[in-house]
């Protein structure tokens, strides 16, 4: 259970005021069995010559404030604050988001009971499975957004109940929004807001962007 923000720019950002307003956002946000967003965090970025970089720590990114100007301007951003599901998962900086690849990004927030993954599937946690399960489903069709949607359709075969599955996904042409819950639509409605110059995905709503509901099931690409 956590909170994320992917954002996409015509031209090179800074990303420090949309970080001020996200770790505040983390902040008073509490997931619905009253914990808090504080588990970790983590940045990824595109650099100019195409590779993604990346920040994580353990600490709550609301105690982090004073590194949000250290990170340069981008077209792309992906960053997520991490509530541990489960105790003896809290403390590993593996298993924080976002997790990269030469190509791609991805962060995750949601929650699946009783998902039977692949055994062949990489990763010790859910979070970590669901992306090698993109990983390879986005190889072999080629196309993320119908990836995406197959990812979806296994979880939902394969979980005996799945409270959320909300993915964000980068390839660094377009940023990719699936929202999907099934209870606790206040903690797990994703917002999206598109600009002439700025699009965004966001688990909350930031500051003066007037951003839309994604409804449950869409899949929203920038």
């Amino acid at each position: 259970m956590c909170r994320f923000l992917l954002i996409k720019s015509t031209s090179p950002i800074r990303i420090d005021e949309f970080l001020k307003q996200f770790a505040q956002a983390c902040f008073l946000s509490k997931t619905p069995d009253g914990d808090w967003q504080g588990d970790g965090w983590g940045i990824s970025f595109l650099s100019e010559d195409g590779r993604w970089l990346i920040r994580k720590s353990l600490l709550p990114i609301w105690r982090e404030t004073e590194v949000f100007n250290i990170f340069p301007r981008s077209k792309f951003f992906l960053v997520h604050a991490r509530s541990a599901s489960f105790p003896q998962q809290k403390g590993l900086i593996e298993y924080n988001q976002p997790f990269i690849s030469s190509s791609f990004a991805f962060v995750f927030n949601g929650f699946l009971k009783g998902m039977s993954f692949p055994p062949a599937l990489q990763g010790n946690i859910g979070s970590q499975k669901l992306w090698s399960m993109l990983l390879k489903l986005v190889e072999t069709e080629k196309e993320p957004a119908k990836a995406i949607r197959h990812v979806k359709e296994i979880c939902l075969k394969k979980s005996k109940k799945i409270m959320a599955l909300n993915i964000g996904f980068c390839d660094r042409r377009s940023i990719y929004g699936l929202c999907y819950y099934e209870c606790y639509s206040d903690y797990y409605q994703l917002y999206a807001a598109k600009l002439p110059s700025l699009s965004l995905i966001s688990s909350e709503r930031l500051g003066e962007f007037e951003s839309q509901k994604i409804s449950p099931g869409e899949l929203v690409v920038f």
